[in-house]
């Protein structure tokens, strides 16, 4: 019997365990710099011929024991929807494309540099936007330590930038880059790669900023097309109902969605007829609700199962016509009361049809 493989597989698996204290993390070890001498033979051997050509020197280097710490260089962010940068771009610049409800695409770079100044109580000292550039005052970009039970007051550095806006000739692009005017601090001294954080860190405030603002105006575009997306009118056979600038298919895929929002469950939809199967809950008006989350909406809707059919007008409106379980379209006035809720609903949450 053939025992000795079992002792094999053995002597294996304990090298390859071993293996980690083989190859350790010692890379500045000074053995990885220490070339060896050439093979010495025995005087009683003859020694092998060596070509002088391929002869090497024997080296020693020395190892530095402390690990060098650099700290990469800041980047800029592109957090803000259209905003890119240029690769291997050497300075704090970032570019931003024109979006959708922007008129002003300077301008409303513009706006995010004075509320960034605002947010830091600073102004500007020179202001010649006009003609793309502005200087600012002193302010701190690094802010002081803050703790539950202490906050130091400390600023470590202040700063003055100049911040260059650049907009190309279709206008639809525009760039923003930073440039560190003056620096002072007291324990921290500037050199080029603070000086590029710095100008980089300035930048990046503004995309924020810029990013904060265009979400504003997102939910001011869309409250409005709210109150434009939802009106009061007739279907085609002259029944109550709702009216929308939509396609029949997108109302069928927003509008289902938008009615959880509101207290119904999607029981189908039924894409052949275009009509919406649904039961809505009426919810409990409880001091809870004004506690944990928002207040509930109190449609003008008795609990049960709706109907909603999707059709499109004789003008090319889609119109939205309620009917309860028996099939009975809703009456007017409820329509009305109806109508008016989901607007405030549509308003209030950003939302659009």
């Amino acid at each position: 019997m053939q025992y000795w493989i079992p002792k094999t597989l053995a002597i294996g698996v304990l090298l390859g365990l071993s293996g980690c204290s083989v190859f350790t993390n010692d890379a500045h070890h000074e053995r990885n710099y220490r070339a060896n001498e050439p093979v010495k033979v025995p005087a009683h051997l003859q020694q092998p011929s060596q070509d002088p050509m391929y002869t090497m020197s024997v080296e020693r280097f020395e190892s530095d024991p402390d690990a060098k710490g650099y700290r990469p260089p800041q980047q800029v962010l592109t957090v803000a929807q259209g905003s890119w940068v240029e690769e291997n771009d050497q300075m704090a610049r970032v570019f931003f494309d024109k979006n959708d409800g922007i008129e002003d695409l300077v301008g409303f770079i513009w706006n995010s540099v004075d509320s960034v100044m605002a947010s830091h109580n600073t102004s500007l000292s020179d202001d010649n936007r006009a003609q793309g550039s502005v200087s600012t005052h002193w302010y701190s970009l690094i802010k002081p330590v803050e703790g539950w039970f202490w906050e130091d007051d400390e600023v470590v550095s202040q700063q003055k930038f100049r911040f260059i806006v650049e907009q190309k000739e279709h206008q639809r692009t525009a760039s923003l880059r930073a440039e560190l005017l003056d620096y002072k601090s007291d324990g921290v001294a500037l050199n080029e790669l603070l000086k590029q954080q710095l100008e980089a860190r300035a930048v990046n405030e503004v995309v924020s900023e810029f990013d904060y603002l265009y979400r504003i105006l997102v939910v001011q575009m869309r409250k409005q097309q709210g109150v434009l997306s939802l009106e009061l009118g007739f279907d085609k056979d002259g029944n109550g109902a709702l009216l929308t600038e939509q396609s029949v298919d997108i109302v069928t895929e927003r509008f289902s969605g938008f009615l959880e929002r509101v207290n119904f469950t999607i029981i189908k939809i039924d894409d052949e007829t275009n009509e919406i199967l649904t039961r809505y809950e009426k919810p409990d008006d409880s001091v809870w609700d004004s506690i944990w989350g928002d207040e509930a909406v109190q449609l003008p809707l008795e609990s049960g199962d709706y109907k909603i059919a999707v059709a499109t007008t004789d003008d090319g409106s889609t119109s939205l016509t309620w009917k309860d379980a028996q099939g009975n379209v809703l009456d007017t006035d409820v329509m009305a009361q109806l109508q008016q809720i989901l607007l405030q609903v549509l308003r209030d949450k950003g939302l659009t049809i």
